[in-house]
């Protein structure tokens, strides 16, 4: 992870590291195709952008933004407007989730679970017991004519990294390679990242009493599961699809109810 985030994936794919926003394309299939570029986009929230930001946005001629978000982050960070774009909020996040039952632990007993085992069941939960709240989104960007379109969250790790990741596999991506755009928001996000660790990491040596630099690596457990992209998490939705579904075509068909019409349409419009 210490190269340049545009030396790990093809040119152009990063249009803004700040927003965590880049093209989910580019990428190559099992079957030898490539994933077309300027049609889908993933990313993070979007209002601190003006100026050259915001024309970089602009230029991509979205059609469609899929919000992820519950309302009350819409509420704090709404977007820019975009002339001719239509934004479609889908929270796809309860208010309970477990990120939030994480930040409440870590606030009250932080040693009461390990926050990566959490979030992990987040990942799994996406698939086994939330998926009825994705069911628009991929039903949204799978529709060519909704294209370009871009799906975004806060941070563009969590509920995006999801979204990117499965539609990178009925792409057919291989996982491996849509396990690495995922991480790639590690790279984009460093330094925010890096800031709010070190946040974390002087309350707990508040908390222990110790200075900072003698903090035990276990205590920074539940912050960096919380704050970083780790491979086992879209590993265990992988890993879901398959207890769940048996297969790919099947979750595509039966679980997010995208039928062969449309699907060719996708693949026909998405592929080169």
């Amino acid at each position: 992870m210490g190269q340049s985030p545009r030396n790990l994936l093809p040119d152009g794919r990063v249009l803004l590291a700040a927003a965590n926003l880049r093209d989910l394309g580019g990428l190559p299939t099992t079957d030898g195709r490539t994933v077309r570029t300027g049609r889908l986009f993933r990313g993070g929230y979007l209002c601190d952008l003006d100026g050259p930001s915001l024309a970089t946005v602009e230029s991509v001629g979205l059609r469609t933004i899929i919000d992820l978000r519950r309302p009350d982050e819409i509420e704090q960070r709404p977007h820019p407007d975009l002339p001719g774009t239509e934004v479609v909020h889908v929270s796809v996040s309860a208010d309970d989730n477990e990120f939030v039952v994480l930040a409440n632990l870590m606030e009250h007993d932080p040693d009461a679970i390990p926050g990566p085992d959490l979030i992990t069941e987040y990942f799994r939960n996406s698939v086994r017991t939330r998926l009825d709240r994705y069911r628009l989104v991929f039903d949204l960007a799978t529709d060519p004519d909704r294209h370009p379109l871009l799906f975004n969250c806060t941070a563009g790790k969590d509920r995006t990294g999801f979204v990117g990741g499965v539609l990178l596999r009925l792409l057919g991506v291989p996982a491996e390679v849509a396990i690495d755009d995922y991480l790639l928001s590690n790279d984009l996000r460093r330094p925010w990242l890096q800031e709010r660790e070190d946040i974390h990491r002087l309350r707990i040596a508040e908390r222990l009493g110790v200075d900072p630099d003698d903090v035990p690596d276990d205590q920074m457990a539940n912050s960096r599961a919380m704050m970083w992209c780790h491979a086992e998490y879209l590993e265990a939705a992988y890993a879901t699809v398959d207890e769940e579904w048996g297969s790919w075509e099947a979750f595509r068909r039966n679980g997010l109810g995208i039928d062969d019409a449309r699907f060719a349409a996708f693949l026909g419009s998405m592929l080169a």
